[in-house]
């Protein structure tokens, strides 16, 4: 009778290797989901990688944030490798221009901002946009804003650091080597709880700044929803309910049910003016856009030029690349003290 056939010895699963700058005792920055910290990173150091069953997480301790409030336990987490990054050059006086984005050194992070003022003797008025407040900085606690993107640095350094080599400096030696000017109070820097981008900051900002909108003007509303926050959709006011609250229908997104335009009850902070239309013959590599995805526009950064007036669009809060016709894109904008400011034509204004 026939034998019955041996069991095939299972393959071992492939282990990729660990990216140069996440390998054991590398220092990289941190960034960090929870909430009112997105978009902000901190220095650390790569402790080890979690296990083989588990190659893109790893163990990293901050330099800088501790779990005890005597200053003793640094912190450690176990994050996604997409949460690591290597330090993130800095050039040697570098002259900052209005409307530059740049990463703002603050509570021992660094926060993603944009010039909004010169002040002059080396001062700048930095904008937040999830915040709508400006704060002042010194020039030693700016640097211009980069992303790491597939294994480089984008836009390049244009300048080499003398530091560039070892890193950058040590986040905790710039935090000792900023000096606040005595003329400014420390309530002018500090933000509620040591958290920059919180909603209650949100609304007191819009409240101080007195944003009003009227029935029947047409805007744009930011989602706060998982899934689709930081995109604008295009809507009209309905009615004021008073309190920064209005109830606003959308152009684009529907009910359930497809009978109507969704309509629902948004703050004012979540609300800004239609963007007027920039006409652009073709888009530039690094150049800051909203693509059209989804019914909704998300901020992006032009990461490649393709033939046939299409591009390759990165995506910072996902990590991700997709591709846009020319018709898809338009130059992002941001509404900063009642005006429109494009980040991408600083030189220009």
């Amino acid at each position: 009778m026939p034998r019955k056939p041996k069991p095939k010895p299972k393959s071992k699963p492939t282990i990729p290797p660990i990216p140069p700058h996440l390998k054991a005792g590398k220092q990289v920055e941190i960034s960090s989901d929870d909430p009112g910290y997105r978009g902000s990173w901190y220095a650390g150091t790569v402790i080890r990688r979690v296990s083989s069953k588990d190659p893109n997480k790893f163990v990293v301790q901050y330099t800088s944030l501790f779990k005890d409030e005597e200053g003793k336990k640094p912190l450690r987490e176990v994050l996604d490798a997409v949460n690591l990054r290597p330090p993130a050059p800095k050039e040697k006086a570098r002259k900052f221009r209005f409307s530059e984005k740049v990463d703002a050194f603050y509570n021992d992070g660094w926060w993603e901002g944009v010039i909004t003022e010169d002040l002059g003797k080396g001062r700048f008025l930095v904008y937040f946009r999830p915040t709508k407040e400006q704060i002042e900085f010194g020039e030693k606690e700016l640097r211009l804003h980069r992303e790491w993107v597939d294994g480089v640095w984008k836009p390049p350094l244009e300048e080499e650091d003398d530091n560039t080599s070892k890193g950058m400096t040590s986040d905790k030696g710039l935090a000792e080597e900023i000096k606040l000017d005595s003329n400014q109070s420390m309530s002018e820097k500090k933000l509620e709880s040591n958290n920059l981008l919180t909603e209650e900051k949100l609304k007191s900002n819009n409240s101080r700044t007195g944003e009003k909108f009227s029935e029947g003007m047409r805007v744009e509303v930011r989602s706060d929803e998982d899934g689709f926050k930081g995109a604008w959709f295009a809507a009209t006011i309905v009615e004021a309910l008073g309190r920064d609250k209005y109830i606003i229908q959308y152009e684009s997104l529907r009910t359930e049910d497809d009978k109507d335009f969704l309509k629902e009850e948004a703050d004012a902070v979540q609300i800004r003016p239609y963007p007027p239309e920039t006409v652009v013959d073709h888009y530039k590599l690094l150049e800051e856009v909203d693509a059209l995805y989804n019914d909704g526009w998300w901020v992006g950064v032009i990461s490649k030029v393709l033939p046939n007036s299409r591009y390759k669009v990165y995506f910072q809060t996902t990590s991700e690349e997709l591709v846009f016709d020319h018709s898809q894109l338009r130059l992002h904008q941001d509404w900063i003290d009642g005006k429109w400011v494009v980040a991408s034509q600083a030189l220009k204004l």
